[in-house]
């Protein structure tokens, strides 16, 4: 697993604090495993960003499919009984996801996290692996 950096710790707590109805921020790579959470705890922050992996390649192979499209995902919204789930593209491998509660106005929520991503894209990494190691 990789370690959460301290350097995304204020960066993830000013998403969730900016949008209300916050539950979970996770920034995740490709491959399913967690680089840093905000609120949630680790196991189930393990969980989200496992299940991120396999959503993200399904919506890629989706988006490959829209004649008009770069064949890429770009954002992933889910509305649930009592919430929201975001997934983000976020730089080279990475994705930024989000569990909300129903308070959280979802076009605030897309803004705020793309705007996050803009920002702070190039920090939002992960190296591809080959066979669990980083190539």
């Amino acid at each position: 697993m990789i370690q959460q950096r301290a350097n995304f710790d204020w960066m993830l707590k000013e998403l969730a604090d900016g949008v209300p109805g916050i539950a979970m921020i996770v920034v995740l790579s490709a491959d399913g495993l967690r680089i840093a959470r905000h609120g949630g705890d680790p196991d189930t922050a393990d969980r989200v960003a496992a299940a991120c992996a396999g959503l993200q390649s399904l919506a890629n192979a989706v988006a490959q499919e829209i004649p008009t499209s770069e064949g890429e995902m770009n954002m992933v919204l889910i509305e649930m009984d009592r919430g929201y789930f975001y997934m983000m593209a976020a730089g080279p491998n990475a994705y930024l996801a989000v569990l909300a509660d129903m308070i959280c106005e979802p076009g605030m929520m897309s803004n705020r996290m793309r705007d996050l991503v803009v920002r702070i894209g190039a920090h939002l990494t992960s190296p591809p692996r080959r066979n669990g190691q980083t190539v």
